[in-house]
C-alpha cells in the first residue's frame, strides 16, 4: 500500500512558477513509476508527466513540454513537479500517481497507476 499527499498548489500569475511536491508513505517508492496528471473544471482528468522508477526516463504531455520538469528523490520518498512560464489554462487540480513496473512505455494513462493522491489546487490567474 502506498499513499501519497500533494502539496505545494497556489494562486500564481501567468508566466510565473511553481513546485509541487508528493510525498509517499511506504518504503517500496523506488521500485514505483510516479506521475502527474490534472483535472480542470469541466473536463476528463489528463496526463502531465511520468518519470520511470529510476528517474532515468521522463515524458511529457506535448502541452507542457519545455515548460514543466519532473523529477523525484527516492531518499526522501518524493516526487516534484517544477512548473514555469504557467498559463491560465494551466488551471487544474493536480494529482500525483504511483504505478507499479511495467514493460511498457511511456506510461501515461490513468489505469496504468495504482495508487493515487487527494490533489492540490492550482490556479493560473491572467
Amino acid at each position: 500500500q502506498v499513499q501519497l499527499v500533494e502539496s505545494g498548489g497556489g494562486l500564481v500569475q501567468a508566466g510565473g512558477s511553481l513546485r509541487l511536491s508528493c510525498l509517499a508513505s511506504g518504503r517500496t517508492f523506488s521500485t514505483y513509476n510516479m506521475g502527474w496528471f490534472r483535472q480542470a473544471p469541466g473536463k476528463e482528468r489528463e496526463f502531465v508527466a511520468v518519470i520511470r522508477w529510476s528517474g532515468s526516463s521522463t515524458y511529457y504531455a506535448d502541452s507542457v513540454k519545455g515548460r514543466f520538469t519532473i523529477s523525484r528523490d527516492n531518499a526522501k520518498n518524493t516526487v516534484y513537479l517544477q512548473m514555469n512560464s504557467l498559463k491560465p489554462e494551466d488551471t487544474a487540480v493536480y494529482y500525483c500517481a504511483a504505478g507499479g513496473p511495467r514493460p511498457q512505455w511511456p506510461i501515461d494513462i490513468e489505469y496504468q497507476y495504482d495508487y493515487w493522491g487527494q490533489g492540490t489546487q492550482v490556479t493560473v490567474s491572467s
